[in-house]
């Protein structure tokens, strides 16, 4: 599943530190599965798990292979992005492409780090940022409420669903003209499923990430900056991690053996990076399930909600065209008790079919036939 999270954020406020610091990342538990860069502002992430070491263990496993995110480093914005002002067309295209927004808000006093406005304040630079996108979707909305009015006109079924739709875009019009965002703006599920395909920009999930001074990660949680940046969540919902991006990049260029002492002296529990993409992986609605033997262990990646078939089918599409049944167990039950062989003596292997929803965790082995 290539779904992906794109870093926005203004000029100067450590986006692309961040970025680089995701493009050094590598799973020091599975150091055989490297980051690899797509394309030169384009990397896949691995994404921190600790069940995978357990289980490889378990089953003596070659290799472990974690579940990746996508990241993209997006063009630098700048006021009037929305009428191509600085990079705006190139940070258009490319936001419009991704599923969710990582937004980097600066918190960090530097004199020797210029800000584009003068001075540090996350709030007003999350404002420039919404307040561009938003402008890009009320084109959209205006150039497709031109064509549905059209169509409202026709009788039958055509004239009432243009109607319908003519509605919701009309909303979310005078939402914007308002000054909200998409995301902000009180639609039903129903009627953001007419807006997907014009792919709004501030329709999208959005987490926000406070890149702070490393004099500040001990007292984060009272910082009056980070403060400000909590509080632009808190209107989307949305989850706020704190990080310091240069010790982010610093923790990525040490050999891993030498990353706990590090962290340890920096009063960090684990790199801020790994937060930042569990963070992601939950703001897409993903789960993880896993399948394990002795020549790998490795994690898939599902949506939320996903039955067994369709969870086979991201191993290969025979699996789910031909899907019989799942073998499935927890990844804790295994752990506990040692053995599949043992979890078969407690009840605790089960078979399970198509109607079955996969749960993060799950250790699973298909049957199949085509």
């Amino acid at each position: 599943m290539a779904l992906s999270i794109g870093i926005v954020g203004l000029p100067n406020v450590g986006k692309s530190t961040l970025f680089n610091a995701l493009s050094e990342a590598s799973n020091a538990e599975a150091a055989n599965y490297p980051f690899c860069t797509i394309e030169p502002n384009v990397g896949m992430v691995p994404v921190p798990d600790d069940r995978l070491p357990q289980l490889a263990k378990l089953y003596g496993s070659k290799r472990i292979l974690p579940t990746t995110l996508e990241f993209v480093d997006i063009a630098g914005l700048v006021r009037g992005a929305s009428k191509g002002e600085g990079l705006g067309n190139q940070f258009l295209s490319h936001i419009r492409q991704v599923d969710a927004i990582c937004h980097v808000l600066r918190c960090f006093e530097d004199p020797n780090v210029i800000h584009v406005d003068g001075s540090v304040d996350p709030a007003r630079d999350a404002e420039v940022i919404d307040t561009e996108l938003a402008l890009k979707d009320l084109e959209s909305v205006e150039k497709r409420l031109q064509r549905v009015q059209k169509d409202a006109k026709a009788g039958g079924k055509v004239g009432e669903q243009a109607k319908v739709e003519a509605a919701v875009l009309e909303k979310v019009r005078d939402g914007i003209n308002e000054g909200k965002t998409v995301r902000r703006i009180a639609l039903t599920e129903e009627e953001r499923a007419l807006l997907r395909d014009l792919f709004l920009l501030t329709n999208k999930p959005v987490l926000y990430v406070a890149n702070v001074a490393e004099g500040q990660l001990s007292g984060a949680e009272d910082d009056p900056l980070v403060a400000k940046a909590r509080a632009v969540a808190a209107q989307d919902g949305a989850p706020l991690i704190a990080i310091c991006a240069d010790v982010e990049s610093q923790i990525q260029q040490l050999p891993p053996e030498d990353r706990a002492g590090f962290l340890e002296a920096a009063g960090l529990v684990e790199p801020g990076l790994n937060k930042l993409v569990r963070a992601g992986y939950k703001l897409l609605q993903l789960v993880t399930y896993i399948t394990a033997g002795e020549q790998e262990t490795r994690a898939w990646t599902i949506h939320e909600g996903w039955k067994a078939p369709q969870a086979a089918g991201v191993i290969h599409t025979d699996f789910e065209r031909g899907f019989i049944k799942a073998e499935v167990c927890d990844w804790r039950d295994l752990v506990k008790f040692g053995s599949e062989a043992a979890l078969r003596e407690k009840g605790l292997l089960r078979i399970e079919g198509k109607e079955y929803v996969v749960k993060d965790g799950d250790v699973m082995h298909f049957r199949f036939n085509v």
